[in-house]
């Protein structure tokens, strides 16, 4: 897949309008072990994967797919990723959600992503659960692992904790991403306005500190996408809150981490097993 198919995949050429309704579900991947669904929404759906080979998992990685939060874009293009982990022996739920112009926005995107991750209790083989999001994705694996702290929303009780956080190219400050005009303005589709009232510090990871679990960053200095001070400022303000957060860097732009046998996907890896040690 060259970059312009991985743009365009992913949901990053532009922010197209999309026109509203069910839209029909992604097609399940061949080597998946099941699908699992938590509505009757085409878009509310989990993949899920057993490790490779025999044992005990070293955990549960959640994969949210990024976007920019649009219809349009699915999660199809982050499945080799996910074989990459199985075979690195994790368990593997790749999470579908709603999306701006197909019937999510806010709030629907964050009630499918609290029911997709909630939806896992009885599947899981282990209590140790990472989400793990790329682009638009780590914005809302970062905010579900920060669930126990919305004491002030109806998401504050999860079913299932999530024990880390990681972050491939997130978007994690909204307000930030409304101020540099990211996707064409898509922190504002998502949230429907632009930021005022109680909404958006609700939604926004970067005014949710201290998260209580470690939230672990990769992110290439040359993402032209989404830019790196997404990153950099998160970790900066996090560690100033007491948090545990840490920032790795990669390099070769937006997409490389996603691509299994690069070094960024490597190195994203290396990093995602050492939250099981």
């Amino acid at each position: 897949m060259d970059r312009r198919q991985l743009l365009a995949a992913a949901g990053l050429l532009t922010v197209a309008a999309c026109t509203p309704g069910r839209s029909k579900p992604a097609p399940r991947a061949e080597n998946t072990d099941d699908r699992l669904t938590y509505g009757d929404h085409p878009s509310q759906f989990v993949d899920v994967w057993r490790r490779a080979g025999s044992g005990d998992p070293a955990g549960t990685v959640v994969m949210i797919h990024g976007g920019f939060w649009q219809e349009q874009y699915d999660l199809t293009y982050l499945e080799p990723l996910a074989a990459a982990a199985t075979s690195r022996g994790w368990d593997v739920a790749s999470l579908e959600y709603r999306r701006v112009g197909g019937g999510g926005g806010y709030p629907q995107t964050f009630d499918d992503v609290v029911a997709g991750i909630d939806r896992l209790d009885g599947w899981l083989r282990t209590p140790d659960v990472v989400t793990l999001g790329h682009s638009a994705g780590g914005h809302l694996a970062v905010w579900a692992a920060g669930r126990p702290g919305l004491t002030d929303s109806v998401w504050g009780s999860p079913v299932v904790d999530v024990r880390t956080a990681i972050s491939l190219a997130g978007v994690l400050d909204l307000e930030a991403a409304h101020d540099d005009w990211l996707g064409n303005g898509a922190a504002d589709e998502l949230m429907g306005s632009p930021p005022e009232g109680s909404i958006w510090p609700l939604a926004n990871p970067t005014y949710r500190l201290p998260l209580e679990v470690p939230v672990r960053c990769v992110h290439a200095p040359d993402d032209d996408l989404v830019p790196i001070s997404q990153s950099r400022d998160y970790v900066a303000r996090a560690t100033a809150a007491g948090a545990d957060a840490t920032l790795t860097e990669v390099t070769g732009g937006h997409f490389s981490a996603t691509e299994p046998g690069s070094a960024a996907a490597n190195t994203l890896l290396d990093v995602l097993d050492a939250t099981a040690t």
